[in-house]
């Protein structure tokens, strides 16, 4: 059965699966969901509009669902989707969307820890780290098993690739690549992020490639233009160099370097 403290408030219209925990001191608003075997610790705030999936831990002080911090923003009715498996820690906040898209996006096996911050209109993949502290601006992409250390900033409308690493304490301005690493301020290309690849299971091949397309875009003095089209007919266009092509044919803010 559902297990809710006395001393939580509940809103109207909330779906509540049959087995959610609900601790001390938590303010659930109107029309929320909360999916299956999710557990929801103490003095956590969970605002009208959030989507929360399955077997989610969310801990004290967290603020979900929170106003957009947009001044255009007008008090449209917008939502944060949560989606299976996200462990959300101390204070952490995740702002529901604004009209520009009318959603916040959370994917499945995250881990944000404490006092990190997704702003509006972004989305985050699956299994990605937000370390102590990382913030997202409004309408930021992160890709799936992207790492963000503790301090990173992520200026508003930038996409971080799937699979990458921006060490602590680093601003993000523009787009950084997937599989790759960067860290400082200003942001600097570290690399690509080859214990993570091989971790989850890459080819050597694969790995390989994307060393000679990083090579080809960081170390021969082409511009970005000039790089992608020697990746294009020098390299084999295997899935991962197609996708690293994609991504960079379709920044809008440039990609780091």
């Amino acid at each position: 059965m559902t297990q809710i403290h006395p001393t939580s408030i509940i809103g109207k219209n909330t779906n509540i699966a049959g087995d959610v925990e609900i601790g001390p001191f938590c303010l659930i608003g109107d029309n929320v969901s909360i999916g299956s075997g999710t557990r929801i610790l103490n003095h956590v705030t969970v605002y009208s509009g959030a989507k929360i999936g399955s077997n989610n831990i969310i801990y004290p002080g967290a603020v979900l669902a929170g106003n957009p911090q947009d001044l255009k923003f007008s008090g449209e009715p917008t939502e944060l989707i949560v989606g299976n498996n996200n462990t959300i820690r101390e204070c952490v906040t995740l702002n529901r969307g604004t009209k520009a898209t009318g959603r916040t996006r959370i994917g499945n096996n995250n881990f944000f820890m404490a006092n990190s911050h997704v702003a509006h209109d972004s989305t985050v993949g699956d299994n990605c780290i937000l370390a102590n502290s990382a913030a997202l601006g409004g309408h930021v992409t992160v890709g799936d098993y992207a790492i963000l250390g503790g301090l990173v900033g992520i200026h508003q409308f930038v996409n971080i690739g799937k699979h990458c690493m921006v060490g602590a304490s680093s601003i993000v301005v523009k787009d950084v690549i997937p599989y790759s690493l960067f860290s400082g301020n200003p942001l600097e290309y570290e690399g690509m992020n080859k214990i993570g690849l091989r971790r989850r299971g890459f080819s050597e091949e694969a790995i390989t490639s994307i060393k000679e397309c990083y090579r080809l875009l960081f170390h021969t003095g082409l511009n970005v233009s000039q790089a992608v089209e020697k990746i294009k007919t020098d390299i084999v266009q295997s899935d991962e160099v197609l996708h690293l092509i994609s991504f960079i044919e379709k920044t809008s803010r440039g990609i780091a370097k």
